[in-house]
Order: structure tokens, then sequence, then C-alpha cells
């Protein structure tokens, strides 16, 4: 499985044209990357790339394998759903990510959805947007739920499925009336920056021209939330579609100035474009969107 897994990696250096735009496409390191082109080197007995400046270009043998490992990996994603289901049964194997904050709606959607049908085999696997995109992307992953980038991929399409604006939290005895004197008069809680929710609220927090003083950086909205009832701070996230933080006693929620605007992030599914399938993602997203209604 290992060489499979080389093979995506190597059709992502080819369409990236470097190691290490390929190795974040692919959520790998450089390092990994290419200690996986050089076992497939050795595997295959001959060398792929041209190495000779920064960039990793293929060669005439890297060139006229590319085709036929393309063909290869579509006949193993063939492979993977090898029975063809009945009328409105589904049946097959596939992998689908998820962050966090959506974990829990996903694994609600699939649990029914498994119920329903016995054929019906889903992974699920958790991480951050940019790296579940990169999985999808090179085909590790079938789909994922993940906070819009605003790129886009020719061999991805995107759904969206709802939106969460981006709100102020503080403690209800925090000092300050405004939300300006909220964030300046209490040390702050910093969503991880690293992430396109943090980078999301980087760039608010320079509209808003606030000077914050930062006291923690974390990557886990639900426990940046609990600090702030503890009183530690204040903060600026998105509202989660399921949290109760409006109606809590012990939380201020205030949303951003109408001089603003509407910032929201807003949550979909990618996946690949005309995978084999692509009838069970579709059935994911569709009962995913059926119970964020029901909430």
């Amino acid at each position: 499985m290992s060489t499979v897994r080389f093979l995506r990696t190597f059709v992502a250096v080819s369409r990236y044209g470097s190691f290490s735009e390929a190795a974040e496409r692919v959520a790998l390191t450089q390092a990994a990357v290419s200690f996986q082109m050089r076992a497939l080197e050795e595997e295959l007995g001959r060398e792929l790339f041209d190495r000779s400046g920064r960039l990793a270009i293929l060669n005439a043998a890297g060139r006229d394998l590319l085709p036929e490992i393309k063909q290869f990996l579509d006949l193993y994603e063939r492979i993977r759903s090898p029975r063809r289901p009945g009328p409105g049964e589904l049946a097959g194997s596939v992998a689908v990510g998820a962050i966090v904050s959506c974990m829990g709606l996903l694994s609600k959607a699939v649990s029914t959805l498994k119920r329903e049908h016995d054929g019906l085999d889903v992974r699920l696997f958790s991480g951050k947007s940019s790296e579940l995109a990169g999985k999808v992307e090179s085909g590790e992953l079938d789909a994922a739920l993940v906070v819009e980038s605003g790129r886009r991929v020719a061999s991805t399409r995107w759904t969206p499925l709802y939106e969460e604006p981006l709100v102020v939290i503080a403690p209800a005895k925090a000092t300050g009336d405004t939300l300006h004197e909220l964030l300046e008069g209490n040390p702050f809680l910093r969503f991880d920056r690293t992430q396109r929710t943090g980078l999301q609220i980087d760039r608010v927090l320079r509209r808003l021209n606030v000077h914050v003083h930062e006291f923690l950086e974390l990557n886990a909205i639900e426990t940046v939330v609990e600090l702030v009832r503890q009183e530690v701070g204040v903060t600026l996230l998105p509202l989660l579609k399921a949290a109760q933080w409006a109606t809590a006693p012990d939380l201020r929620v205030l949303p951003l100035p109408e001089d603003i605007g509407g910032v929201v992030r807003s949550i979909g599914l990618i996946d690949r474009r005309e995978h084999s399938r692509q009838a069970i993602t579709d059935s994911i997203f569709k009962r995913c969107s059926q119970l964020q209604d029901e909430r």
C-alpha cells in the first residue's frame, strides 16, 4: 500500500512542480516527499526527475510513466468499489475527513447511513482544513468537511454547507462595555493563526484596528471558549452552529460592527470531481445538510 501512496505523491509533484509545493498539498514534509520519490525510483529502477535546479521537473522517463501511473491509480480506485450497488443502495469503501468542529455532524451523518446500508464502509479522519484539502487533492481522502479557502483546484469541487459569523466572546463579568474595550482591556485568547480560521480572525483584528494583549494561542475552538468561561480572557471566534454560547449566562457574545460587514467562515464539502464513489460522498453531504437543518 505504501507504493500507492508514493504514486499519489508522484502525481502531486508532477502537478505542482516541486517537492516543497507537493508536500504542502499532500500534508507531508518536504523530506518525506523526497524520501518517497527516491524510494519510488529505486523500486522502478530509473530516475524520474531532473533535480538540477530547485524545481522537481519530470525527466523523459517520468513523463512516459505519468499517464500509466494515473491509469493505475484510477484502476485502484475502481477496485476499492468492486460491486455495483442496486438501485438506492450505497456500497463500497470511502475515506472522509473533517475539521474538529464538524466531526460530530459528520459522525452522526455517517452512522445513520451505515445503519441503512450494510455494504457501506466509511473511515473518518480529523485534521486541519489545509491538510484535509491536500489529501483530497492527492486522492488519500475522497472528501472532507473543511473551511473554505477561496482557492479553487480544477480537480476538486466545493459545495457549501453552512456559514458561521465571527463574534467576540467574553466572560459575563469582563471589563469593558464595547467590543473595542473588551478586546483591548482583557487578555486575548487567540485561535491558531496557522489555520484558515485563525488567518481570517487576524484579518478582522486588523480591520477593527484594535491592539490586543495576546495571552495564549490554541487550535481548539471549544477549549478557547472554555477558558473564556473561566475568565482567563476574551476571544474572537466563529459562532459554531451547534454551540449555545449566545444564551449562556456566563458568556457575552458580541457581533462585529456593521462597518466591518458580515464576516463569516464558510463550511462545506470538498471532493474530487467525477470519482468512483461520488454517489456515497454526495449522500453523506445530503445527510449532513439534513441534520444541520434540524439543529
